[in-house]
């Protein structure tokens, strides 16, 4: 229904629009070009769908200021590493006070703070003991090799199009004809990750059971909805199943909720009454300061410590100098005890609720094939209808130059959204003004799209 030739002239056009909106973003990268490969801090940056990308001034809440002065709604909030709003107060008070007034952010010490932040989170996700890193890429690493420890086994499965952060072990997804291979732009791969590990389709029984009955995976990876290849969610039943299935072949089953944190204040773990064996998580917690962890059960601790010989305290593999430092943990603290609460998450979900009626009344309005997608606090729209039902399928069903065009509209318009997808995020700090200003420039976006 999309005519390509009018879609890429009005992509030419909002891409010309955004270059002469952004003159001092565009100098700040060609300066950066000099001396930062790729141009930017981090090369993921580079993944705009303008030629360069918008350069922070300020941010606050749910908005961003980049340095041309331009405000903007923002519904990326750092691909949810700022789903407690930019600098939220409590948060901004805690670090302050931490490093600032008392002074220390790497010492070596634990403080109490980080007991408060284990019971609290092992209040929310069901599992009792807690370890923190920095990001939820190294929880997830650490989790890996825990499983491998205890169970013996040299193997980890995971979901096709999952996405765990850079962990060498999932990358890999089905191929055309089934087969499994390692993902493609996969850099630098350390070893073929078909030997490290297995791959199924996300809401396939089948063929999990096929693949542990193999009995070499130490633990089942997964995001209890798919998330970085567009929102999938389980079909009724499916969750349950995995849980029976890694009971049964002796594998663990390690949830990981960085981004399904969204479905509320415990995550899918919490809200779908899942019982994983490890739970890991980052971004969001620390409030945006570099934060994660990784929560054991009662039976795997007791397994772990029961093993003589795991070096848990210097060279084994597992922790870093800066992971539970005093500072991201009083972060922690603050954003998980006065920013992300309960009362927070349900003023969330109902905004994300607004937001996924609004776009699918738009693309009822044009009678389009796309569908709209909603987890708790996050909604993400797709240009196929009805929404996959596995990674394979959603990966089928982009379209880069449909994104491109809706993200370069928005942005120009003062809209903002996660630029690997079309995905919303909604803050505590963000209003049903944010969202339906989304609502009128998506609209208008479309219209311009089909008219």
């Amino acid at each position: 229904m999309i005519d390509r030739t009018r879609l890429a002239r009005l992509l030419d056009r909002e891409r010309d629009a955004f270059r002469g909106r952004n003159p001092r973003s565009a100098a700040a990268y060609e300066q950066a070009r000099g001396h930062l490969f790729g141009g930017v801090p981090m090369t993921w940056m580079n993944k705009t769908a303008a030629g360069f990308p918008l350069y922070l001034a300020e941010a606050r809440g749910a908005r961003v200021t980049d340095l041309d002065g331009h405000e903007y709604v923002d519904l990326c909030l750092g691909d949810t590493g700022a789903m407690a709003g930019h600098s939220p107060q409590a948060t901004v008070d805690a670090v302050a006070d931490r490093f600032g007034r008392r002074g220390g952010a790497t010492v070596m010490m634990p403080t109490e703070d980080a007991a408060w932040v284990g019971a609290e989170l092992g209040r929310r996700f069901g599992v009792p003991y807690w370890s923190f890193s920095l990001t939820a890429t190294d929880a997830n690493r650490w989790a890996i090799r825990l499983a491998r420890a205890i169970t013996g086994k040299p193997k980890i499965l995971v979901n096709s199009y999952c996405y765990h952060g850079s962990v060498d072990e999932v990358l890999l997804v089905v191929g055309p004809d089934g087969e499994q291979v390692s993902r493609e732009g996969n850099v630098g791969a350390p070893v073929d990750p078909t030997v490290t590990s297995r791959v199924v389709e996300f809401n396939d029984l089948p063929s999990l059971e096929r693949e542990l009955a193999h009995g070499d995976v130490a633990a089942v990876l997964m995001e209890p909805a798919l998330t970085n290849i567009g929102i999938v969610l389980p079909e009724p039943g499916y969750l349950e199943g995995v849980r029976d299935l890694t009971r049964r072949y002796g594998s663990l089953l390690i949830n990981d909720e960085t981004h399904t944190f969204s479905a509320g204040p415990g995550g899918c773990t919490k809200a779908w009454d899942l019982h994983p064996d490890i739970v890991t998580i980052g971004k969001a917690i620390g409030g945006g300061i570099p934060s994660g962890g990784y929560g054991l059960s009662a039976e795997v601790a007791a397994r772990v410590e029961a093993m003589d010989g795991l070096d848990l305290v210097d060279m084994g593999g597992v922790g870093g100098t800066l992971a539970g430092n005093a500072l991201s943990v009083a972060a922690m603290r603050a954003t998980l005890e006065h920013v992300l609460t309960d009362d927070a998450f349900a003023a969330m979900t109902e905004l994300a609720t607004r937001f996924t009626k609004g776009v699918q009344e738009v693309i009822d309005a044009h009678r389009l094939p796309w569908s709209v997608t909603q987890l708790g606090a996050r909604a993400e729209y797709r240009f196929t209808s009805p929404a996959p039902r596995n990674g394979g399928e959603s990966n089928a069903a982009g379209d880069p130059d449909l994104d491109d065009y809706l993200h370069v509209y928005l942005a120009n318009r003062g809209v903002l959204l996660t630029p690997f997808h079309n995905m919303a995020l909604m803050s505590p700090a963000t209003t049903e003004a944010d969202v339906d200003l989304h609502h009128e420039v998506f609209a208008a976006a479309v219209a311009d799209l089909v008219s």
